[in-house]
């Protein structure tokens, strides 16, 4: 018998933003059957999951993924429950699957972290698990069949996946289609830069099916890590090769799962992910907005919005703060972050058809919308980003950068002297940004310089990482601005 809390320490596979994420090698078949077994009882005692429930499996395309797939459908029989494999698809199409049929679900995926690292995202039947699940799942005590399993948490028997169900896949292509008016993006052409992405099909039998002509890019058999809040400078190369022939209106793209987008200009140039959550919102027509502390201010400073609520970084952060927005009567509600994933919380109407509510990470609908909006307003879509406010933000990130390391040296700035901090803060950064006016600690340690100009500094939530976010008026101010933060801060690791 063992908690949550203790194979954690045990194994280094830890709670992430919404499930648990580690070093491929740590995620053995035993860890990865005891996170299940500590879910499916969480949802046993906490929220009724019924003896012989069906339980929604899907994956990524890394190579460790059908192995933790196989563990976790046998931990899922082991509750005497069905294991229904949903196949390699978008974290939203299974979530959505889920929602749809009162199935909670695990999805096998790392998001947009190399692929020596592997995750498992836990949903209940109503959408993702929060913060107060997490914790419960954490201190669940599971009974481990350790005669299973060899020294090296392998096993003994290999187990197998249940045959390839491809109902969910369809349920979120028909989801698009049948909302959306046909040939809503007749005329466009858009390249789908396709990579290793569980989404890179289903984007060009969507784009395609609502009328865009379309050409899939960049596809690729070896796992790619492309991640939406530090571009690769690779991929923006790849962008603007693509698009200088100006034979597109647009590029799109998404993470690993699919539940990151990359939306790039007919210049190819990529659209920051606070940007196009701006842009789906008010094409969607939302009167609420949630989204994290980090996200570009124009939000606010665009007033196209009755409502904007700003949380921690996180989905179960964002997804809370929809509650609370719906709570008070506001609808339609919706949620983005900084990488761009965007949720809803409200079902969204329109001439007769509708959208249901899906809080959790999308990546298709933000592409969707702004492709939309483009065509029905007759413009291109870097015309769409130039009607917002002129603040860009820019964020990047120091890799093998240790959380513990992180939260020491940022906790040189949170004390409960307000001035202290602020002195703190402008001896480090005050030559290249001037005085600081404000500090926020919503999560991890938020600078507004007497200027307006902002930096953001925060461990990541999944991996190793320390992140830089800068905003400014301008993107080369941004980009500098989080350049030399990025220096000041290795000098706190070297």
């Amino acid at each position: 018998m063992l908690t949550i809390d203790d194979l954690m320490t045990d194994s280094g596979v830890k709670f992430g933003t919404s499930g648990a994420r580690g070093r491929v090698v740590d995620m053995t078949d035993r860890v990865c059957y005891a996170y299940t077994l500590a879910f499916l009882q969480h949802l046993r005692a906490r929220h009724g999951l019924s003896g012989h429930a069906q339980v929604g499996i899907a994956g990524d395309h890394r190579p460790s993924s059908p192995r933790i797939l196989a563990a976790c459908a046998t931990a899922v029989r082991a509750m005497e429950c069905e294991p229904c494999y949903l196949g390699e698809i978008p974290t939203p199409a299974l979530a959505a699957y889920g929602i749809a049929h009162g199935m909670p679900t695990l999805m096998i995926t790392g998001s947009h972290i190399p692929e020596d690292r592997n995750g498992i995202k836990f949903n209940l039947p109503t959408g993702e698990i929060l913060k107060d699940d997490e914790q419960a799942i954490r201190a669940e005590l599971v009974d481990m069949p350790d005669a299973a399993f060899d020294a090296d948490g392998r096993f003994r028997t290999a187990p197998l996946l249940p045959d390839r169900d491809d109902a969910a896949l369809s349920a979120y292509v028909a989801r698009y289609l049948e909302f959306f008016p046909a040939d809503c993006l007749a005329g466009l052409r858009v390249g789908v830069y396709q990579h290793s992405s569980v989404a890179r099909d289903v984007f060009v039998t969507i784009l395609s099916g609502l009328g865009a002509e379309v050409t899939a890019l960049g596809r690729s058999d070896r796992f790619i890590p492309v991640d939406t809040e530090a571009i690769r400078p690779e991929d923006v190369e790849l962008a603007r090769d693509w698009a200088a022939d100006g034979r597109f209106d647009a590029l799109v793209s998404a993470d690993g799962d699919g539940d990151r987008p990359l939306v790039a200009d007919e210049q190819g140039t990529w659209l920051r992910g606070d940007v196009a959550g701006i842009l789906c919102a008010r094409e969607l027509g939302a009167r609420g907005v949630v989204t994290p502390v980090s996200s570009n201010t124009a939000v606010e400073r665009s007033g196209w919005f009755e409502a904007v609520l700003r949380t921690r970084i996180g989905s179960p952060y964002v997804i809370a703060g929809m509650q609370s927005l719906s709570a008070e009567g506001i609808a339609p509600v919706v949620g983005y972050e900084a990488n761009g994933g965007f949720l809803t919380d409200s079902d969204i109407d329109r001439d007769g058809r509708r959208l249901p509510a899906l809080p959790t990470r999308d990546a298709l609908i933000v592409a969707v919308s702004i492709l939309a909006a483009a065509r029905r307003r007759g413009l291109p879509v870097s015309a769409l980003g130039a009607e917002l406010p002129a603040r860009v933000t820019y964020s990047d990130r120091i890799k093998d950068f240790p959380t513990e390391l992180s939260e020491e040296r940022l906790a040189a700035f949170r004390s409960d002297d307000d001035a202290a901090n602020r002195s703190a803060l402008t001896a480090v950064f005050g030559a290249a940004f001037g005085d600081v006016a404000s500090v926020d600690h919503t999560d991890g340690v938020r600078v507004t310089f007497s200027s307006g100009e902002i930096a953001h500094l925060r461990p990541s939530g999944n991996a190793p990482e320390l992140r830089a976010y800068t905003e400014a008026d301008g993107f080369e101010r941004a980009r500098d601005m989080n350049r030399i933060c990025l220096d000041i801060l290795r000098g706190w690791r070297d």
